[in-house]
């Protein structure tokens, strides 16, 4: 296990599922940690307080990262606070659930929201965190999604935001090298209450006994299972950027690979 006493890592979208999970998976190895969110303070309070047990320092910086001068204004209290940054990982997510079919429920207002904070956000990010991430020779990590590689999700706009991400993860892995490597990682059925709020009960319980009938391994992820690779991109893959790396438990090889979610 690898000890980061002494490095900095900044998440967003940090106050629950795979943020939360990655943020006391890195204080447990001794990172300090700023913990971003938006709206839900209660809940990255917690999650702060959880990593301090575990022995990292940390930082709440709220802010929306869809908002530009937010974006640096987190980056700035981070260094501020820690000095230095070592990693990024922009995990804040958003999407609306329409089914696919169903075109007229999506609006363009509903896309440039989603993008704003999938795609955008991240970009923004990153422009802001460069010159600290090169001064350390850093690593960032995109949090994507299998939507973005199957076609299939919570949305066609959710979709279309998660495959300009990963677009977006290798150009920006070109010119950010030498000094730092940008990777993406792409989950599939990840169970939390972010997708049974969006499903429904009925449809969450649904999707994840399909998974765990069809895929390969026979399971779906944790938050837990995400923030484990997050780390590795962060402190071990160094050699490698640019890479989109999907965490389905064996899903795509399923054949015929089943819709996820279910249609209906």
């Amino acid at each position: 296990m690898t000890d980061l006493k002494g490095r900095v890592a900044l998440i967003t979208g940090g106050s629950s599922g795979i943020g939360a999970a990655t943020a006391r998976l890195l204080a447990g190895r001794g990172c300090a940690v700023a913990i971003n969110f938006s709206r839900s303070r209660e809940a990255a309070q917690k999650v702060a307080a959880d990593c301090q047990a575990r022995g990292g320092e940390t930082l709440l910086v709220q802010g929306n990262v869809a908002d530009d001068a937010d974006c640096r204004r987190v980056v700035e209290e981070t260094l501020a606070r820690f000095g230095h940054l070592d990693y990024l990982v922009n995990n804040a997510g958003t999407t609306k659930f329409v089914a696919h079919r169903d075109l007229a429920g999506l609006s363009a207002q509903d896309f440039h929201d989603i993008f704003a904070v999938n795609t955008i956000a991240p970009f923004q990010m990153v422009r802001a965190a460069e010159p600290y991430l090169r001064a350390t020779k850093g690593a960032v990590v995109n949090v994507s999604s299998i939507a973005g590689v199957y076609g299939t999700g919570s949305s066609i706009a959710y979709v279309a935001s998660k495959a300009a991400l990963n677009g977006m993860t290798l150009s920006l892995a070109r010119v950010l090298g030498p000094e730092v490597r940008i990777n993406a990682v792409c989950p599939g059925f990840v169970e939390g209450e972010w997708l049974q709020q969006g499903m429904g009960e009925a449809a969450y319980k649904a999707a994840q006994e399909n998974w765990q009938r069809n895929a390969p391994l026979g399971t779906t992820n944790k938050p837990e299972d995400i923030a484990q690779s997050i780390a590795f991109f962060l402190t071990a893959a160094v050699n490698v950027t640019g890479e989109t790396l999907l965490i389905d438990s064996g899903m795509r090889l399923a054949q015929p690979r089943p819709p996820y979610p279910p249609r209906t």
